[in-house]
């Protein structure tokens, strides 16, 4: 197979191949080291500065012998965003009610997109569902299972919730705060109305828990007959 159809949208996904090719010599790295060694450059200089090339060079090898082990950078690219999702585990056991537990994994999530920003512009590939990616899934679920409503809003939910927390992760790696400071907002009469009026008793909850409460609760006990 060529390094081109290795990447197209019919190649097989590196889950389901060998650690290493049955030809040539023994290699002399795995395919763990491999990620390791991937998602520390990403981790230090961001997604674009992981090539083969610079990969194999952090390993004191050549980039043609990665190709023993990985297709093309696809392969590499989805290896490192399971490896990354496993940094999930382990995963808590319910305590109390489902909801609770939900948004702990929520707050892991962002913790997780802020220790890999890099992260955050790969975890949306489909072909990186891996075998972490999907144990993910199946604890959500686990989770979810005392909340009666259709498995199809669980799913959607499990994935809104991540898109939600991927912004909150985009928006504290941005650089500065938004603000209207030194801005005339004479021409804006309702945004002056609105910074006019009391700003009222800060809430209880800070804004990414009580995000993923409302989205929670919304997307799954709207149509539900009974949550535990």
């Amino acid at each position: 197979m060529s390094h081109t159809a290795a990447s197209g949208p019919d190649r097989q996904p590196i889950w389901s191949r060998p650690e290493r090719g049955s030809r040539g010599p023994a290699p002399a790295h795995s395919r763990e080291a491999i990620v390791a060694a991937a998602i520390t450059l990403a981790d230090t200089e961001g997604l674009t500065a992981v090539s083969m090339r610079a990969v194999a060079a952090a390993l004191g090898t050549g980039a043609g012998s990665l190709y023993r082990y990985l297709s093309s950078r696809d392969d590499l690219l989805d290896l490192m965003t399971d490896r990354a999702v496993g940094e999930l585990r382990p995963y808590p056991q319910v305590e109390g009610d489902w909801l609770e537990t939900m948004v702990l994994l929520g707050r892991r999530q962002l913790a997780l997109f802020g220790a890999h920003p890099w992260l955050l512009d790969v975890i949306h590939r489909p072909s990186g569902i891996g075998p972490q990616s999907l144990a993910w899934f199946d604890n959500c679920i686990r989770i979810l299972e005392p909340v009666r409503c259709p498995v199809a809003a669980k799913f959607e939910t499990i994935a809104m919730m991540t898109g939600v927390v991927s912004l909150f992760a985009r928006r504290e790696s941005a650089a500065g705060a938004f603000s209207f400071a030194g801005v005339d907002l004479a021409a804006y009469p309702h945004l002056v109305a609105a910074f006019s009026q009391p700003s009222g008793p800060a809430p209880r909850a800070d804004l990414v828990e009580r995000t993923l409460r409302s989205l929670l609760t919304g997307l799954l006990l709207g149509d539900s007959t009974e949550a535990g």
